[in-house]
């Protein structure tokens, strides 16, 4: 493990209690593996959805590309950079309105990209990413794990899944707007620590 990337998606930004728990977890895989550690935090970046626009400016060979076109191709890019380089991603996730926050979804958006991070063939799509650990901090107010309410999980299992990673923990903090929150922090703290 050389590289570690951690996605904050909390629209608290540093104060969520997925960013505190996520950082934890980064910091603590950099400290115990001698690692690079880099963070981003999308709702800092106003990370807006996906237009038609900037699909269009992947489509578009790099040499034919209008100004417009290689600054929203970049976006992307940049993006797909970081996740290429890294070994391992901590996603730190909060639940809101029993989904992935917009800006996530707006992230993974960008990443998904046809013929580079996964390519369609006559046996269906397939993932390009290889040997990358997902590790994802489920932060809710409620109590959703197992549940069909958790919408999440499976959604993220099978996102990451289809860009061909399929080692993807989950730690789960719940329970965080109801009277045993810290309890529930102690239980993902512990967890943290045996990685």
């Amino acid at each position: 493990m050389q590289n570690i990337l951690v996605i904050h998606s909390s629209l608290n930004q540093d104060e969520g209690n997925s960013a505190q728990l996520a950082s934890h977890l980064g910091q603590h895989l950099a400290s115990k593996y001698s690692a690079q550690l880099h963070s981003e935090h999308l709702y800092a970046q106003d990370l807006p959805h996906l237009t038609s626009n900037e699909m269009q400016a992947w489509m578009t060979s790099t040499d034919d590309r209008t100004q417009t076109q290689q600054e929203l191709a970049a976006i992307s890019d940049a993006y797909i950079a970081q996740v290429m380089m890294a070994d391992t991603i901590v996603i730190g996730m909060p639940m809101y309105n029993f989904g992935v926050p917009s800006a996530f979804k707006a992230w993974i958006d960008r990443i998904a990209r046809a013929g580079v991070t996964f390519k369609y063939t006559d046996q269906g799509p397939v993932g390009l990413l290889k040997d990358k650990k997902i590790i994802v901090v489920a932060a809710r107010g409620g109590m959703y794990q197992g549940t069909p309410l958790d919408t999440q999980t499976k959604y993220l299992q099978d996102f990451f899944g289809f860009l061909g990673l399929q080692d993807v923990d989950f730690i789960y903090a719940e329970g965080l707007a109801m009277p045993d929150k810290e309890q529930s922090i102690a239980s993902a703290m512990t967890q943290i620590e045996k990685y």
